[in-house]
């Protein structure tokens, strides 16, 4: 099993930043896209941004223009840069990687969350 370790969470000030950081675990599979999703008190998890190991990203409207995604693939290590932040933003931020384990088949892997609160 590929497991992800996550940091960089924490209290910020409304218009300030954090940078959020996802370590996978060496492992002969090849790790594809990486991504983070948040989820606040009593809502659903949402999907926040992606990335594919080629660089390729993707965002999602409420975030668009505010946060960055990127990684290292050396690493295996998927970063999320916020920028901005806003009260809403309050939330568990999950990490996750595709794990490829053939040319046919794969898994999603995930990380235990870190807790990001923007308030004044």
């Amino acid at each position: 099993q590929v497991q992800l370790v996550e940091s960089g969470g924490g209290l910020v000030q409304p218009g300030g930043s954090l940078r959020l950081s996802c370590a996978a675990s060496r492992s002969i599979f090849t790790i594809g896209t990486m991504g983070w999703y948040r989820q606040a008190p009593g809502q659903e998890r949402d999907l926040v941004a992606t990335i594919t190991s080629g660089g390729s990203t993707a965002s999602a409207d409420s975030v668009k223009g505010r946060f960055t995604i990127s990684r290292d693939n050396a690493n295996n290590t998927v970063y999320l840069q916020m920028n901005s932040l806003k009260p809403e933003d309050t939330a568990v931020y999950y990490c996750y990687a595709r794990v490829i384990t053939s040319t046919t088949g794969y898994y999603r892997s995930w990380g235990q969350g870190t807790q990001v609160t923007v308030s004044s």
